[in-house]
Parts: structure tokens; C-alpha cells; sequence
């Protein structure tokens, strides 16, 4: 690894713990409005809209800078939209302001690994960087609760520091050589080029295996944060600081996956993990056996642990396929298009249930089984569209 991803590395790890800062900071100054409770979960769809609604901008973007200073700006429009807070403006619509910068940051953050890296590192880096970001998650909500306890305000100043400090990492990035820029700007050209670079990925067989396995484990990830802490509640008698204790538990086993995978699977191997998603959704059937909170949050940093080994090498090969098909930027802007659209359906049929009072237990029989059904389904679908062309 070269000085460049190490600075990329740190710049990265204080984005997203500002990220996962000012969620907890904004849901504080929500209660200090007096806002209706209903307000709390749209603040997280006010920011993922912006990765759908600009998916076929955010890509070619991404691509016709050096992406260190796409990274720049975008945490310039994350910084943005903590100034509107503090300005007075409403949460939900300065986090939407933060929302389009993480849009426009994504692509680049993830796409100048191509850049810097040969392709036998990039497991080993997504591994580095899906571990610094589960960090951030872990990390990001104690420091937004803590800061923004009294005074809210005050904790997104603080945030806002912090969005100034990655943009400082951002700006020392090593320049790399611009790759695929866009030939034209006009609106028409560019949801063309989205929806070329969006059937190119689903076509393209490795591309769509991971294409298929990323959009479900996001979809599903974001679910599973509600489905344990309501069967945390429900069936161990957990409070909410002690339900989301086991969400931290959760996100280090995704740290502790992710970095055997980048020591352990080769690039090449990638859709070999497979098997470890299919196990991951049995395992999680297997939490309605659970009563104990000891053996609870066993299988809860093992359900982690197999979700960050299949993920980081399905991760690097979905942008080794698109930095050659297309240019990581458009790749990556796909990718994050797909992951947010699953993570609204999943999130809506979760709450669909919920709404219809079906039993906690019912809903993780369902949804474990789909998980396992959908991955096994996935890989015998590879398996079938590579039996005569070959691996990668």
C-alpha cells in the first residue's frame, strides 16, 4: 500500500464518522424543535434520495476530476449543509444538503482505489476501507449522542470540524490521471450514459453477481438495524442503549469479516464466498432459538462476520468489472443507485409487516430464508451463466 491510500484511508474514516455523527445530532435537534416523531426515520430518507435521484450524475462527476478533488468538494457540500443547520434551516432539509455531498463522494471514494491500487490489492484495500467505515458507524453514533446531549447545535459545529479536517485529507490526495471522462453534459446524454453503464453492469456476469449480492446486503443490512433492535427488545427484554449495544456488536463482526477477507480471498475467488451469505441467512433464522444475551450477541458478530467476507471481495470485483467496462465513477454510481432502491423496498416491506403486526419472529424466519434463498439463487445463476465462458 502506497502513502496516497493511507491518506485517502483517514480522510474517508472522518467523513463517514461525521456522517454517522450528524445523523444522532440531527435526530437531537429534532427533539429540541419539537418535531413530530415521524420526522426521525425521513431523515434518513431525505439522505438516501439524493444517491437515487443523482445516480446518473454522480458517476460521470466522479470520473471527469481527479477523484481526490471530487472528494473535496463533496465534503465542501456535506460541510454546507451543517451551515444551513446551524442557520435555522429544518433537519430534514439541511441533511438532504449532506445527503448530495455523500452521493457525489461515494463514487469517487470508492473509485479511486482502481486508480492507485493493481487489481491484487483491491480486496485487501476495500478490506481496510469497509473496515475503517464499520469503525465510523460504531464509533460515529456515541460521538453524535455525546456532543449533541445538551445542546444540539453545538454538536453539529462540532461535526462540522470534522467534515473541514477530511476535506484537508481529501486535498493532499495524490493526483491520478482522469479516466472516462464524459464526452458531452447535456441532460439527455447523461441518462443515456447512466442507463448504458446501468445494463452494461447487469449484463456483464461478474458484474451482475455482485451487482445483485451488494443491492440485496445493503437492502437487507439496513433492515436487519430495525429487526434486532425490536427483537432485542421484545424477546431479551433489552432497553434501547442495550439494543444498540448489539448493532456495535453486529458492525465489528462486519470489521472482523472484512479483514479476513482481504487476507484471505484473492480477487480471482471472489464469488467463491458466496456460500458464507447463504449461512449468513440461515443463521440469522436461528436467532428466534436465542434467549440468552450472551449467546445472542455471539451469533450476532458471526451473522457480522459472515456479511464482511462475502461483501469486500463481491465489493472489489463489482469495481474491478466497472473500472474496465465503464470507469469506476459510472460503476460505483450504479451500484449505490441499485443499493438504495433495495434498501427502500426492504426497509418498506419491513415496515409493512410491522405496520400489520406480524410477529417479530415470523419477520426473521421470512426474512433470514429469503436472504439464503436469494444468494443460493444468485450463485447458481453464475454458476450456470459461466459454465461455458469461464471464471474471471
Amino acid at each position: 500500500m502506497n502513502r496516497g491510500f493511507y491518506t485517502i484511508l483517514i480522510a474517508q474514516f472522518l467523513s463517514a464518522l461525521a456522517d454517522n455523527a450528524l445523523l444522532f445530532a440531527a435526530i437531537a435537534l429534532l427533539a429540541k424543535l419539537q418535531a413530530p416523531a415521524w420526522h426521525e426515520p425521513l431523515l434518513r430518507e431525505f439522505f438516501i434520495f439524493a444517491y437515487i435521484v443523482l445516480a446518473p450524475f454522480v458517476g460521470p462527476f466522479a470520473d471527469a476530476l481527479p477523484k481526490g478533488r471530487v472528494m473535496f468538494i463533496s465534503n465542501g457540500i456535506k460541510f454546507l449543509g451543517c451551515l444551513l443547520a446551524l442557520a435555522g434551516v429544518p433537519p430534514l432539509y439541511a441533511y438532504a444538503v449532506v445527503g448530495i455531498g455523500a452521493a457525489a463522494y461515494s463514487p469517487a471514494k470508492y473509485g479511486i482505489l482502481t486508480e492507485f491500487l493493481p487489481s491484487h490489492l483491491l480486496v485487501k484495500a476495500n478490506g481496510w476501507m469497509e473496515g475503517t467505515t464499520v469503525l465510523a458507524i460504531i464509533l460515529g453514533p456515541l460521538l453524535g449522542a455525546m456532543v449533541s446531549a445538551k445542546n444540539p447545535y453545538f454538536g453539529i459545529a462540532i461535526i462540522t470540524g470534522l467534515y473541514v479536517l477530511a476535506a484537508f485529507f481529501n486535498y493532499y490526495i495524490p493526483k491520478a490521471p482522469v479516466d472516462h471522462r464524459t464526452p458531452k453534459r447535456s441532460l439527455s446524454y447523461l441518462l443515456h450514459d447512466f442507463w448504458h453503464a446501468f445494463t452494461t453492469l447487469w449484463r456483464d456476469p461478474q458484474g451482475q453477481v455482485s451487482l445483485a449480492v451488494t443491492t440485496l446486503f445493503w437492502g437487507a443490512g439496513a433492515t436487519m438495524q430495525f429487526v434486532v433492535l425490536k427483537w432485542a427488545s421484545l424477546t431479551l427484554g433489552f432497553d434501547e442503549q442495550a439494543s444498540t449495544g448489539l448493532i456495535a456488536i453486529l458492525a465489528v463482526g462486519i470489521a472482523v469479516g472484512s479483514a479476513l477477507a482481504s487476507f484471505l480471498v484473492a480477487l480471482e475467488n471472489a464469488v467463491k464466498v458466496l456460500p458464507a451469505g447463504i449461512a449468513m441467512g440461515l443463521l440469522v433464522i436461528g436467532m428466534i432459538f436465542v434467549h440468552s444475551p450472551v449467546v445472542a450477541a455471539l451469533v450476532l458478530f458471526t451473522i457480522g462476520a459472515l456479511a464482511g467476507f462475502f461483501l469486500v471481495p463481491l465489493n472489489s470485483l463489482l469495481q474491478y468489472r466497472g473500472h474496465i467496462l465503464l470507469g469506476a465513477g459510472h460503476s460505483i454510481a450504479v451500484q449505490n443507485f441499485n443499493e438504495n432502491i433495495g434498501i427502500l423496498i426492504l426497509l418498506g416491506v419491513y415496515t409493512m409487516m410491522i405496520g400489520h403486526g406480524m410477529p417479530i419472529n415470523l419477520i426473521i424466519v421470512i426474512f433470514g430464508a429469503f436472504v439464503s434463498l436469494s444468494m443460493a439463487a444468485i450463485y447458481r445463476h453464475y454458476l450456470r451463466q459461466t459454465a461455458n465462458t469461464g471464471p474471471l
